[in-house]
């Protein structure tokens, strides 16, 4: 059974900023379970939605240490998408605008946090019985193309 929040994400009156993260540790990506709709119950990647008066970064290093406790280090955009979803009588049920974020983890212990029911760091090749979104696969993708250009900051390396 999925649980849906009652805060004005269903049926809003214009699109919701969402932001994410692929986060990487020693090869391997982060994916959680999350808890509320959209996606409830199904494996994705960690992101919530950015507050008021907040930047971008700001709120993607929120959210990571809220679902997943862990400090990041916020790398580059990986990507800027839509998600909409209709329901039955199409009309638009959710419409996040996403932006996601090549994150690096540097403090913290991995803990499923307030919106996800697990938290877990897995191999790229290892994806497939974790039944993610062919988004959510080509974002990841684009991420370790992109890590492989990035430079370590010294907090990476510490």
């Amino acid at each position: 059974m999925s649980e849906t929040r009652q805060d004005g994400r269903q049926y809003p009156e214009r699109p919701i900023v969402g932001v994410g993260a692929v986060i990487v540790q020693d090869g391997k990506v982060l994916v959680v379970k999350r808890k509320y709709e959209p996606l409830a119950g199904r494996w994705s990647l960690p992101g919530g939605t950015l507050e008021l008066g907040e930047t971008l970064e700001e709120g993607v290093a929120r959210e990571m240490r809220e679902e997943t406790g862990l400090e990041v280090e916020v790398g580059p955009v990986i990507e800027v998408f839509d998600r909409i979803m209709t329901d039955d009588a199409r009309r638009v049920r959710y419409h996040f605008v996403l932006v996601d974020y090549l994150c690096w983890p540097v403090s913290g212990e991995l803990q499923a946090g307030s919106d996800v029911d697990e938290a877990v760091f897995v191999d790229p090749d290892a994806l497939e019985p974790f039944d993610l979104t062919p988004k959510a696969l080509s974002v990841i993708d684009r991420a370790l193309a992109l890590g492989q250009q990035a430079t370590p900051s010294p907090r990476q390396l510490a």
